[in-house]
């Protein structure tokens, strides 16, 4: 979803805008400001991918304005909307890439174009297949590889800063050692029975490449694959900066949830494919990484909803999970990929195929179908006990082949339980992504008359907001904006029945400042004004 800000310090042209873009099926997500210094905040939240300003305004203009965006989202368009006497203005702003205007005398058809014009533009930088063969020249396959066996060998204890410091130069790892890093585990949902191991590992492969682009503006990373097949991003701002606790290290988070989204929506114009995304908003040191890694994966885990093109920003004291091990037999590497990822058709084909493979020509079972059953058996036990799901799932027999009367017994055996927390899983995640949309339900309810944009409620949440608008749909039926409208109609009407307060304080106490925005909005809803509502009633 394109997200862009109105921004002019007349009230009257803002509103305006903003209900005409309202109004246009262009599936914009809209926010606006009265001044520079509003804006600024707006961007120091959450990322913005259009603005469109008034280019001279008291305190902060906007060339002020543009060089503050320029300093943390380079690909945002700015449209200036100028005036005759705006010359000097218009040539310093049209120096900069990405920046266009157009005179506020030519209407909102022209305008309206402008927009359209640069909505293009990023939906077509989104497709993004030269860059990720740039990325690919810039960095090896084998070296990828290698720095993924790297990572695991760095979760298995810790190392000193001059080991690691050896270890960053030989291996191309453009990481401090003497600093913390941002740990984000990417869960690649892609799991296709006709897709092979090869083409899975390209897939993850792309995307990682394609992150090194989207990251390299302010940041230092070391993308790798882990052994579930999913993605993890260790991170540093360029230069170190943004590293300590305060505000810096959260313009660095906030930065890259706007990237991680920017990444899905590219990977999804690229590939077709699509993923999630947790990332720890706490600085995590060296020897701090195998608890984090784990804590985030866990995270990711416990996520509401199927997660698609989620970014999830998690702190350590919401992170709750228990230090399980995550070994797991060697041949049930891909097994484990497609349990811990939800996977249940991959899961069940390779489940099979292994099955068959284990029984002689005869079709009695050999050495290896023994060895198979008590793989997979592990796998599910490790499964459940990571996430004390045994009184929900229970495991007695599950070590004992010998209680069932044959292999094909054994093995239905070990199915239903794999299908049985499968089934746990998606009732889960059901269930966390209906307890997500009724704390959101609730905190509209409470607060009707405040700041309701998608950013502020993807904040009470902690989901990115793309992620949380997609959520509503699938579980409300509704879009959230025609939500909030339904909310604010509800309410104005009851206050307007009590007849205590002004037209204007109800608009107010609904959301509106200005009141001929509240009388379009409920006549819109509604079909009469308030005026004549409270007539109606009172009559």
């Amino acid at each position: 979803m394109i997200r862009m800000l109105i921004v002019d310090d007349e009230e009257i042209i803002t509103d305006g805008l903003f209900d005409v873009f309202s109004q246009l099926n262009m599936d914009l997500d809209l926010y606006k400001a009265y001044s520079g210094e509003e804006a600024l905040d707006w961007m120091n939240k959450t990322r913005v991918d259009i603005v469109l300003s008034d280019i001279r305004m008291p305190g902060m203009d906007g060339l002020e304005l543009m060089k503050s965006i320029r300093s943390t989202w380079l690909h945002c368009k700015i449209i200036f909307l100028t005036g005759f006497n705006d010359f000097d203005y218009i040539y310093e702003a049209i120096q900069t890439q990405g920046v266009s205007y157009l005179l506020k005398s030519e209407g909102y058809d022209r305008i309206i174009k402008v927009v359209t014009d640069a909505i293009h533009e990023l939906e077509n930088s989104l497709k993004f297949h030269h860059l990720i063969q740039q990325s690919r020249e810039k960095l090896t396959t084998l070296e990828t590889l290698a720095q993924g066996n790297y990572f695991r060998y760095l979760l298995q204890g810790e190392r000193s800063m001059e080991e690691l410091e050896v270890d960053f130069r030989k291996l191309g790892i453009a990481l401090d050692p003497s600093l913390p890093v941002l740990v984000a585990v990417g869960d690649l949902q892609r799991m296709d029975l006709h897709q092979s191991f090869a083409e899975s590992q390209e897939t993850a492969l792309a995307v990682k490449f394609l992150a090194e682009t989207f990251l390299a503006e302010r940041t230092n990373s070391l993308g790798i694959i882990d052994r579930y097949g999913g993605l993890v991003w260790l991170i540093q701002p360029t230069n170190g900066n943004g590293m300590g606790s305060g505000e810096g290290c959260a313009r660095t988070v906030k930065f890259l949830e706007g990237q991680f989204e920017l990444m899905q929506q590219a990977c999804m114009e690229s590939m077709g494919h699509t993923f999630a995304i947790t990332l720890c908003a706490d600085p995590c040191e060296w020897i701090q990484l195998n608890d984090v890694y784990d804590r985030v994966r866990s995270q990711q885990y416990w996520r509401a909803g199927d997660g698609v093109q989620m970014v999830q920003t998690v702190n350590f004291e919401r992170v709750e999970t228990a230090a399980h091990s995550r070994t797991l037999r060697e041949k049930a590497d891909s097994l484990a990929m497609y349990l811990e990822g939800g996977g249940r058709e991959g899961f069940l084909h390779l489940f099979n195929e292994l099955k068959e493979t284990g029984f002689d020509e005869r079709g009695n079972g050999g050495p290896f179908l023994l060895e198979l059953y008590y793989t997979i058996a592990l796998l599910l036990l490790s499964y459940i006990n990571r996430w004390e799901l045994h009184e929900k799932v229970g495991t007695t027999g599950l070590m004992q082949r010998d209680m069932h009367k044959s292999w094909q017994d054994n093995f239905k055996f070990l199915q239903n339980i794999a299908e049985s927390l499968f089934d746990l899983r998606l009732s889960v995640e059901r269930n966390r992504a209906a307890a997500a949309i009724e704390k959101v339900r609730s905190y509209i309810d409470e607060h009707i008359g405040e700041d309701l944009s998608l950013v502020r409620l993807a904040s009470v949440i902690h989901f990115n907001p793309s992620y949380l608008s997609r959520l509503f749909k699938q579980e409300s039926g509704v879009n959230l904006s025609e939500y909030i409208d339904e909310v604010r109609v509800e309410k104005a009407k009851d206050l307007l029945k009590q007849d205590v307060l002004k037209i204007a304080e109800v608009g107010v106490q609904v959301g509106y400042e200005a009141p001929h925005s509240f009388t379009r909005f409920f006549k819109k809803s509604t079909g009469v004004t308030p005026l004549e509502y409270r007539e109606m009633i009172w009559k």
